[in-house]
């Protein structure tokens, strides 16, 4: 009967309990897509509306690059960290949920001993064995919310763990395509650098015969060769970069720099998607970027530890009962001995001085305000870092545009006096000196398009595209 009327109390309280401490609503988001959208009609054919590619990387069309990324996701060290906090997180959240079932505890313990002569129980000897064992049940009656909060903020925790891991999924395939394409790009640069020092130092040679002839002085031959000289040091400046770039690629797929496969770097074209950039809607931006996901679940989990904190201004219970026998001898315990068994509820509740609970309440919704903050400011940095790579994005292109017009009227200027030279019209210093100019402005459009796949890249990480695979 008891019992009975245990098990209803009990029941009793389940049906009446709640949560206390605010409710979690997801903040609503400033109206920021038409921002985004209104961007792509500023950046006319350069992006598009289409949904940005998961594995945008695949626009490039090279295998190498593709498999280099593959690596990165699989190998780096980054991403492995990430993945062991969300375990760590995962392993927080079971332990959150196992406090909504009964905790149990079996104890049991033997000791050897010598009773005095007045506590020996009668035909029992007073040299012997004593054994205990028994077992402890709990349960907390989760009545203002504790455990039910408890676990909220677990949740939230774990999947902003998740979150954060596919914001380092989408960091390290950036960086990765980023390092592939300096590499290349370094590969190209020294292409055109060392035909411009081949051409300056056909230039000094022609330069010293004239000298020779009395045709030009020592200072026409000097400012040359100054010339070739300092084009020639940018050659292992350029060629350091390119190697950085491969010791970087090499540690981004989880290698030693040496253990880099040498097809990777072994391509000299500069990396560049020619069509329009899909960019998809501002809606579906903040949706996508895995910050701003991480930064809306630890908000969530900071609302939900305000009710935990609450419930510690109610009284807390917990029903318990123990079973267990003692006995003299491990015959007198397994074989029918002294039984005990205890049942009945406890109750805790820090009062009448509840200012401690107070302050863990205000320091909780201090947390959550800035939580708040953080997740505003994350949205805001997304719209901004966005619109800025759109923008930087468009406005290279367009300086690429000017360097093409310039490249080509050198190259006009070129073609001219080779003509000329071969009519005998113009002499072998002015050609050197055009095909110099055309190969200068080469140099400054290899380097323009090494910013361009730079800004692709950026865009692409802005987008938050690579972490769905």
């Amino acid at each position: 009967m008891m019992l009975r009327n245990l098990v209803t109390a009990v029941s009793a309280l389940a049906l009446a309990a709640c949560a206390v401490g605010p409710g979690y609503k997801a903040p609503q988001s400033a109206s920021a897509p038409a921002a985004t959208g209104a961007f792509v009609s500023a950046n006319g054919p350069a992006v598009s509306l289409a949904p940005v590619e998961a594995d945008w990387w695949r626009l490039y069309d090279d295998p190498v690059l593709d498999g280099l990324v593959a690596d990165a996701l699989a190998s780096n060290t980054d991403v492995r960290v990430a993945v062991a906090n969300i375990a760590r997180a995962r392993a927080a959240l079971r332990g959150a949920r196992s406090d909504r079932l009964p905790q149990t505890q079996i104890g049991a313990g033997a000791n050897y001993g010598r009773n005095p002569e007045g506590q020996r129980l009668p035909s029992a000897d007073r040299e012997d064995w004593t054994v205990d064992v028994g077992a402890n049940i709990s349960y907390e009656v989760d009545l203002f919310g504790r455990v039910s909060r408890s676990v909220e903020a677990a949740r939230g925790d774990s999947e902003a763990a998740e979150a954060n891991a596919d914001a380092v999924r989408v960091i390290v395939a950036a960086d990765t395509t980023q390092a592939y394409a300096d590499a290349a790009s370094g590969a190209a640069r020294l292409d055109v650098a060392r035909r411009i020092v081949g051409l300056l130092g056909q230039q000094v040679t022609l330069t010293q015969r004239r000298k020779e002839v009395g045709m030009a002085t020592g200072l026409d031959l000097a400012r040359i060769t100054t010339l070739r000289d300092q084009r020639a040091a940018d050659i292992p400046a350029i060629e350091a970069e390119r190697q950085a770039a491969l010791f970087r690629l090499a540690t981004l797929t989880g290698r030693a720099p040496a253990a880099l496969p040498a097809i990777a770097g072994t391509r000299n074209i500069g990396l560049e998607i020619t069509d329009p950039i899909p960019v998809g809607d501002g809606a579906a931006l903040l949706k996508r970027r895995p910050d701003i996901r991480a930064a809306e679940r630890r908000l969530a989990a900071d609302t939900a530890r305000i009710g935990v904190a609450t419930a510690d201004l109610y009284p807390r219970i917990t029903l318990g009962g123990s079973v267990g026998s003692t006995g003299a001898g491990f015959g007198d315990v397994f074989g029918g001995g002294p039984l005990r068994w205890l049942l009945g509820p406890l109750l805790n509740w820090a009062f009448p001085n509840q200012e401690p609970a107070r302050a863990r309440i205000a320091a909780a919704e201090a947390d959550t305000q800035a939580s708040l903050a953080e997740f505003d400011g994350t949205v805001l940095r997304a719209l901004e870092e966005t619109e800025t790579a759109l923008t930087s994005y468009a406005r290279s292109l367009e300086q690429r545009q000017a360097l093409r017009a310039a490249r080509d009227q050198a190259e006009r200027a070129a073609r001219i006096v080779r003509a000329k030279r071969q009519e005998g019209a113009s002499d072998s210093l002015e050609w050197l000196d055009a095909e110099r100019t055309f190969a200068e402005t080469e140099a400054v459009l290899a380097a323009q398009d090494g910013q361009i796949s730079r800004r692709q890249i950026a865009l692409f990480r802005a987008l938050a595209g690579g972490w769905s695979s």
